[in-house]
């Protein structure tokens, strides 16, 4: 999504869900910029959703509490969709963090509820394909892939053996690792690769922690996952990420933050968080939200200490008087 205005919206039907979800108070976080202020802010903050904002939203609260140590948060790790269903849908949470815009689904069921929400966009990713270092070293061209071999990996009738896919590699079962379908990110690689006419196997291992992601992959031969970039920029040395092409007679394009800034890395996606309209009426809230927004526009922290692509200071700015406004009606 480009640089745009946010929206507050609420629209109307059902759909119920739960589940637990497993969280981390962040009641004790590290120092960070401006420590030692307090600007007078108390009062608790949770924030559930994607693990891919996860990175973000971590750094940008220890920043913010090491200037308001009366503010405490507690942010989980629970998929998109599962923090949309489970917790901030059902008024459980103030901020849900997302890989992918709000489904209609979750938009009816924050309805029937009377949640209203208002988007930020905070950053952009180039979610990562990877394989195991071992099989790139011996199979090179496996770092060279195109979407339609991607999608038929990954597709539910698709390929079994790495064979299936290129005749040159191996005649040996593809290991697969990625997102759960609670995630955004498996929604947003189910769109983007898969299309809608085909769905997303069954036979991988599932997961809401792109750790188990990583290792998964690092330790089978044979393997391959997707994630977001933050990840593998933080684990270069432990996988292999794979170079895409688009379409065919394209070039083949690495994951890059210039290249998903640029738009020419094919898997470039925005990322977003969701505060609560009633929660922005809450002053700790409202500072915070805003905070929130000037910090995507820090090159030192959502490039460099995160691994993301920054907001322009425009696009910032924009975001931000769309939230303002929100507050106001809050």
């Amino acid at each position: 999504m480009t640089d745009s205005p946010n929206r507050s919206v609420s629209r109307r039907s059902f759909l119920t869900s739960a589940g637990a979800v497993g969280a981390l108070a962040l009641a004790g976080c590290t120092e960070g910029p401006g420590s030692g202020t307090d600007n007078g802010l108390s009062g608790s903050i949770r924030i559930s959703g994607s693990s891919t904002v996860y990175p973000v939203a971590q750094a940008v609260t220890e920043q913010f509490r090491s200037q308001n140590p009366g503010v405490e948060f507690n942010l989980s790790r629970d998929g998109s969709g599962g923090g949309f269903s489970n917790l901030f849908c059902e008024g459980n949470s103030d901020f849900n963090n997302a890989s992918r815009e709000i489904s209609s689904d979750e938009e009816e069921q924050c309805s029937s509820n009377d949640i209203e929400y208002h988007e930020i966009n905070v950053a952009t990713d180039a979610l990562t394909v990877i394989v195991n270092n071992d099989f790139a070293s011996e199979y090179p061209g496996v770092t060279d892939m195109s979407i339609d071999q991607v999608r038929q990996i990954w597709r539910a009738d698709g390929a079994t053996t790495w064979q299936d896919v290129n005749g040159d590699w191996p005649d040996e079962a593809i290991n697969r690792f990625g997102a759960a379908d609670t995630s955004g990110t498996f929604d947003y690689f189910r769109e983007a690769v898969l299309g809608e006419d085909a769905n997303h196997t069954s036979d991988y291992s599932p997961t809401e922690q792109d750790n188990t992601i990583l290792q998964g992959v690092q330790q089978g031969r044979y393997a391959i996952g997707y994630f977001g970039f933050s990840y593998y920029q933080d684990n270069q040395d432990a996988v292999t990420a794979v170079t895409l092409q688009a379409e065919d007679g394209d070039s083949y394009v690495e994951p890059t933050l210039e290249n998903a800034k640029s738009g020419d890395y094919p898997l470039a996606r925005p990322l977003f968080t969701y505060p609560k309209v009633s929660s922005l009426s809450q002053d700790h809230i409202a500072e915070f939200a805003r905070y929130f927004v000037r910090q995507s526009a820090n090159d030192s922290l959502i490039a460099d200490q995160v691994g993301y692509v920054p907001k322009t200071e425009e696009g910032m700015q924009s975001e931000l008087d769309a939230l303002n406004e929100a507050i106001s009606n809050a």
